[in-house]
């Protein structure tokens, strides 16, 4: 590549020394992004409940010559996610970048949801979220910048059956990504939200397996075919690199042209 470009290059999107932390790891969206963010010069903060697969994806960014150390965080308990935050400014000095990968769903009817199961999503996708923005805000107000990415969902806009808390949890992360924007604007510090269209995961599996409901699902989808978790990668790195300097409050969907109508009828 010319020098020239790749100077430029680096210094739009470059994530080098730029410490990251991460909720949800372990997840398959959540390693996928871990391994790509590193590749590209983060230090990457590994926060998930699921040990084991911490450790195996630290040690696979190690061994390819990239950063990364685990921490233990439970969304549920505010105890553990401040001791995590602490013990990662305790590790790093710093936090550039939170992404707030950790969710969790349970598909049911409206009739059939019942208060252990919206306590647990809203406190994951919502409370969580909340309270570890607003800890970690206060050591980036410290060094006046920061980039807070919050992952919302297709259905903080629209919705499939048996979603209701999820969409609630999930159009309470676009909200809370404007507040967090306008209110600490003034600190340095940036907050948009990524709004991912139908991924395919291991979680999401039975849904792709099903030949009903993946039609009615790739019948939707410009692009015809299921997102995958690398599919996020380019926009996450566009919006924790500087890059991305005068970008705030504002929901970005990667949906293979979902919203934009699905696949169009075939003309004469």
């Amino acid at each position: 590549m010319n020098e020239k470009i790749n100077k430029k290059l680096n210094q739009l999107f470059s994530l080098e020394n730029k410490v990251i932390l991460m909720t949800g790891a372990a997840g398959d969206i959540g390693s996928s992004l871990s391994k790509g963010l590193a590749e590209v010069g983060a230090n990457m903060a590994l926060c998930d409940f699921k040990k084991e697969g911490l450790n195996e994806i630290e040690k696979e960014i190690i061994s390819k010559g990239n950063q990364a150390t685990s921490f233990f965080i439970d969304m549920m308990d505010l105890n553990s996610v401040y001791s995590c935050v602490d013990a990662v400014i305790n590790k790093y000095g710093k936090i550039d970048v939170l992404i707030n990968m950790a969710g969790i769903n349970k598909r049911e009817p409206l009739l059939k949801g019942d208060e252990e199961t919206f306590d647990r999503i809203i406190g994951v996708n919502l409370k969580g979220v909340y309270f570890i923005s607003q800890k970690v805000a206060k050591y980036m107000i410290q060094e006046k910048s920061g980039s807070i990415i919050n992952i919302a969902s297709y259905n903080a806009v629209m919705m499939l059956g048996g979603n209701s808390i999820y969409g609630a949890s999930k159009s309470g992360i676009a909200a809370l990504t404007r507040s967090q924007a306008i209110e600490w604007a003034k600190y340095g510090i940036r907050s948009n939200a990524i709004s991912p269209g139908h991924i395919s995961t291991s979680l999401t599996a039975p849904l792709w397996d099903d030949p009903v409901r993946s039609k009615y699902l790739l019948d939707r989808i410009a692009m015809a075919r299921p997102g995958k978790p690398e599919d996020l990668l380019g926009m996450t790195i566009l919006l924790a690199s500087d890059a991305s300097a005068y970008m705030s409050g504002m929901l970005y969907h990667v949906d293979g042209g979902c919203l934009a109508g699905g696949q169009p009828w075939e003309l004469e």
